[in-house]
Parts: structure tokens; sequence; C-alpha cells
């Protein structure tokens, strides 16, 4: 599966908006975006007027970079969104916060999603006990998610817990810190979501 490998942080600058790609640094004064808020590029700075395609294709891909997807695995997870009752832009931001990567970065073992992404594929976690190694693992109310036995003394993920308080834990996972674990409350609400998206645009934009 293929995965961006250039700048993270002309991702931010593209999208006008942080998405929390490098860790620690996006909470800093080195943010690249605090430093130059404009697009990269020789044309970085100029003013254009978006057209109505140019404002959803946007949406679209400041949702898929918050995330860290590729085009593919986007529209696929979109499409089980669309499949679901209720609000399709909500029931994929549910999806999308439901992956494993996002909520071992979500319960402050990893810095960014590309690192939990990784530590993930190395095989560090476990889920209801069982180790598992698929990033894109979805998971329900009442799984558990922890570090597993062999992987506990590994100093990163240590580390990355005892540097993650300021960022906090949202309301629908619960952490436990001193058994390096967190368990999935509930299925999280449009309230509990914090992606800064208009998720309508997006939706809009694969309804064309």
């Amino acid at each position: 599966m293929g995965r961006y490998t250039g700048p993270a942080c002309r991702l931010c600058r593209r999208e006008g908006v942080k998405l929390f790609l490098k860790g620690d640094r996006c909470y800093s004064e080195k943010c690249a975006l605090e430093r130059r808020n404009y697009a990269p590029g020789q044309h970085g700075q100029m003013r254009r007027k978006p057209t109505e395609y140019g404002l959803h294709l946007r949406e679209k891909q400041r949702l898929r970079r918050y995330y860290g997807l590729m085009e593919s695995q986007f529209r696929h997870i979109f499409q089980q969104a669309a499949r679901r009752k209720g609000v399709t832009g909500e029931a994929l931001l549910q999806l999308l916060e439901l992956r494993l990567d996002n909520v071992v970065y979500r319960l402050g073992f990893a810095q960014s999603r590309r690192q939990a992404r990784q530590l993930v594929s190395h095989g560090h976690f476990t889920v209801n006990g069982r180790r598992v190694d698929v990033p894109s693992y979805r998971l329900r109310p009442g799984d558990v998610v922890g570090v597993r036995e062999g992987s506990k003394d590994v100093t990163l993920i240590r580390d990355n817990v005892a540097a993650s308080g300021g960022r906090g834990v949202p309301s629908w996972l619960e952490l436990a810190p001193e058994r390096l674990e967190g368990r999935v409350l509930v299925v999280p609400g449009r309230d509990q979501i914090d992606a800064p998206v208009h998720e309508h645009l997006v939706v809009e934009h694969y309804s064309r």
C-alpha cells in the first residue's frame, strides 16, 4: 500500500490548518504554519477566488491528509459510510476515528498518526489481548487497546504517554496509563470529533 513520503509540514500549509502530522513540533513555535501561513510554492501568496469544485476538493484533501490516508483508502471508507443509515458525513468521521492507528494516536501512545501507523505495523499493540498489526483495523465499543507485553519497555511509547497529558484523551475513550491500555467507550458523536473539516462538503464532492 502506497503512502505519502514527502514533507509533512507542506501539507498543513497547503490546507491552511494544522493537521498535527509532526507530533510535538505542531504545538511549538517551530510549526511551519505559524511561521509561513500561506500555501507552499512560488504562487502560494497569490489570492485566488476558489470555485465550488475547488472548495469541495480542498475539504476532501484536508480530511484525507488529516488522517494520513491515500485516495483509494479514503474513497473505500467513504463508500462504506455511504451505505450506512444516518448522516453520511458523520458516519465517515466515525469510521475514520475508529481505526486502530487513530485510536493509538488519540490515546497518546504515539505523537502522530504516522508514528501510530508504524508502531501498529510493527506489532506493538493488542486488541482485547490479541496482537493486531493492521492499522486500518476497526474498533468497536468495549474493545481494549493495549501495548503488547513484550513492548511495554519501549522507551518511545512510554515517553509519548508521559508527554501526551496536555493533548488530552477524547471523552469517547478511556486511558489507563499505568497499564498502558485504553478502552473504546462509545462510537464518537460529531461533537466529540475535532477534525477541522466541514464533512458535508466531502459528501458533496463524491456525490457529483
